[in-house]
């Protein structure tokens, strides 16, 4: 049996900072992404929530507050019934994706109709350390270098990889994911599928990290941690952040019995490896991947949602495929860079923001979301706009 696997809807909390200045400083991780599906569910008043069969929600750091069973105890603190089972997923930055890819497989076999696909990630509780839990056998065998464990210099080494895109590339691409994320503000574009938590600080209703004063000046007298002569700094890589996002998604069966209007259909995903040490170039062979499956070519997509995790890594991605970083379709809201990445939940943000342009695009049928992948992975889907009309 085969289905239509179609983005139904998807929202998402404000991102915050991460660390002792955070809105969510003392939230749990697991009620905000109980927050936000419970906003997702009072947004789709006609899925019985009994109907719902399955819930994947990831983290990279499974524990404390993150960790039993993410999709279970997030469901049940939502207030799903105890009939609607839930697992939890770990794919570091691609968690939220590998939600929707995992869950959309099951409807596209037949098997599930609709389910629920998140992720959240609290960087101020849970800070990456990723050096302190890898086995010593990876860097015995030559797998791990002591790079391949800080992100910042695999990105570094993506600049050594390819000096056309120097440092001025990376912050004029910075500024203006800077610009087009408050420009998206300004029209209320993000804000329509944001759900505000309300925290012992105030309520969170906008991402706390959006920087609308940046200038090239500003960035340029950033000091590189990772390097003396380094060229990434924290103007032009995405911040630490706070946030979850949840989303529904259902199978044309679903959708026809409850009323529900999609708003994107998943035409392929792939997931490809490249080496721990370059991890930002894990887009580029995931995306070669997901088009041959879908029997496209790059010429056929009209959107690109690019996960911003280094400026470095989106150019990359950008040169490779020949497309135009600064068109209005790449990015049109900016990206991580500006609003942030909530590791695992960045995934279902880069959906949320395409199902968006989508709807503002009817002339433009395809669309992608990737993402690279800590220890040298890469994720992308591709989506087929339902509002497309030639």
């Amino acid at each position: 049996m085969s289905r239509s696997v179609l983005f139904v809807d998807g929202v998402r909390s404000p991102f915050g900072r991460a660390g002792a200045k955070g809105v969510f400083r003392d939230t749990r991780a697991d009620d905000i992404a109980a927050d936000v599906l419970k906003g997702l569910l009072r947004r789709n008043p006609t899925v019985p929530p009994e109907a719902i069969d399955d819930v994947a929600i990831a983290a990279t750091t499974h524990e404390g507050d993150q960790g039993l069973t993410l999709g279970r105890t997030v469901g049940l603190l939502a207030g799903l019934p105890t009939s609607v089972p839930g697992f939890a997923i770990d794919r570091m930055c691609a968690g939220a994706m590998t939600s929707l890819t995992t869950l959309g497989a099951g409807i596209g076999f037949g098997q599930i109709s609709v389910a629920i696909a998140g992720g959240v990630e609290h960087m101020g509780r849970h800070p990456m350390e990723f050096d302190r839990k890898a086995n010593p056998a990876l860097f015995e065998l030559g797998i791990f270098t002591e790079d391949s464990l800080f992100m910042g210099r695999t990105a570094e080494n993506l600049h050594d990889l390819l000096p056309s895109i120097t440092k001025d590339r990376a912050d004029e691409f910075a500024l203006q994911s800077q610009q087009r994320a408050w420009a998206a503000y300004e029209i209320g574009g993000p804000q329509a599928d944001l759900i505000t938590i309300d925290t012992v600080h105030g309520a969170a209703d906008r991402d706390e990290q959006l920087r609308p004063a940046t200038t090239l000046d500003g960035l340029a007298s950033l000091t590189p941690p990772f390097r003396a002569d380094g060229r990434v700094t924290a103007g032009n890589a995405s911040p630490l952040t706070d946030g979850a996002t949840m989303s529904l998604i259902a199978g044309d069966d679903a959708v026809a019995r409850f009323g529900l209007t999609p708003s994107m259909r998943m035409v392929s995903y792939a997931f490809a490896g490249v080496s721990p040490d370059s991890m930002g170039l894990g887009p580029i062979p995931a995306t070669d991947k997901a088009l041959a499956l879908a029997g496209l070519t790059m010429a056929d997509i009209g959107l690109w949602e690019v996960n911003e995790a280094f400026a470095v890594q989106v150019l990359a991605f950008a040169d490779h495929f020949d497309i135009d970083s600064n068109s209005p379709f790449f990015n049109p809201w900016g990206g991580a860079i500006a609003m942030g990445h909530p590791l695992a939940a960045s995934g279902v943000r880069l959906a949320i923001q395409l199902a968006r342009h989508f709807e503002n695009n009817p002339d433009i049928r395809y669309g992608l979301t990737t993402m690279c992948v800590g220890l040298g992975q890469g994720g992308t889907i591709i989506w087929e706009n339902p509002h497309y009309s030639a």
